[in-house]
């Protein structure tokens, strides 16, 4: 289901008022989530806080089990700004994104996970950063950080004097460590949507990105966009698990990150990782199949070693 516009009016805006709120936001702050009602008022707060008004808050409920959607609908009665709700069967992240983007109504979507926090100010520093790009089509969106905190980073920080970067030159180029927050024009992820496997409910985020790096840029903000905190039952504390579980989805971004990769010890290490993924998936004909065979066949011994310690 999906809470309309025209049920936000009728928790205390006029419908002057509602189309009013349409025109000024610039932003969505999207979030998917799934059983996480414990995690949403902490958020919520945090998009209360925010100075600006020009966004909406869109959440894609992967079919959550818990009150999630009773406190969403508490949650519309006291917001100062738009939100918009729509409830799926459970699919997995990707699949809430895709739906996430395909209702989008704005011109910048950012992912806000809902277990995160957004920075006091982060609407602010991003419409205002993105003045300097917004005429410009060869950049696709906006990258800040995320941090324990607004002010400290998770991660080395921002590359000195880098004003424009692609997502994969900022790791593998300029020697970025730690999560990002990206954000993109709306009209351009609607071209660059998630692919799943059949059976399987997880393809990490680069698989949009690196694609998108393919033909655009990324504005840079050397400046704290989400607050996040690790929690146990998070992607990063259960990567190999998720792996493991979605192994079609590791091989076919492995095997992305193969043909992307310019250095010779880059393409040897993702054929590693290409390969584990095809032995976790029973895929044969790995070495075969592999954008670079040669390298996938120097690659294959410590693939199996791989394969069978850290993936075992």
């Amino acid at each position: 289901m999906v809470a309309s516009f025209n049920d936000r009016y009728h928790y205390g805006y006029s419908q002057r008022q509602a189309c009013n709120m349409r025109q000024v936001e610039r932003l969505c702050i999207f979030t998917p989530t799934y059983n996480r009602a414990h995690t949403l008022e902490a958020l919520f707060e945090s998009l209360k806080r925010q100075n600006s008004r020009q966004f909406y808050w869109l959440i894609v409920d992967d079919g959550s089990t818990d009150d999630t959607e009773a406190l969403v609908r508490r949650f519309m009665t006291d917001a100062p700004f738009r939100i918009e709700y729509s409830k799926q069967p459970n699919g997995g992240k990707q699949r809430a994104y895709n739906r996430g983007v395909e209702l989008c109504t704005s011109e910048l979507f950012l992912c806000v996970d809902s277990d995160d926090l957004l920075a006091p100010r982060a609407v602010d520093t991003v419409l205002d950063s993105w003045v300097s790009y917004q005429d410009d089509p060869t950049v696709a969106g906006l990258i800040g950080m995320c941090g324990s905190d607004a002010e400290t980073p998770l991660s080395n920080g921002m590359p000195p004097g880098i004003t424009r970067t692609t997502y994969w030159d900022l790791y593998y180029k300029h020697g970025h460590k730690g999560d990002t927050a990206p954000l993109h024009r709306t009209e351009i992820l609607k071209r660059y949507p998630f692919w799943v496997a059949d059976g399987e409910k997880f393809m990490a985020e680069p698989y949009v990105y690196h694609q998108i790096d393919q033909h655009y840029s990324l504005g840079v903000i050397d400046r704290v966009l989400i607050v996040r905190e690790y929690l146990a039952d998070g992607y990063t504390a259960n990567v190999r698990a998720i792996t493991k579980k979605n192994p079609i989805g590791y091989m076919t971004l492995k095997r992305m990150y193969v043909e992307y990769s310019d250095t010779f010890w880059l393409k040897f290490y993702n054929s590693i990782l290409y390969l584990v993924g095809c032995q976790l998936s029973g895929t044969r004909r790995g070495v075969r199949n592999a954008p670079n065979r040669i390298i996938a066949a120097l690659a294959y011994i410590p693939s199996v070693i791989l394969r069978r310690t850290v993936y075992r």
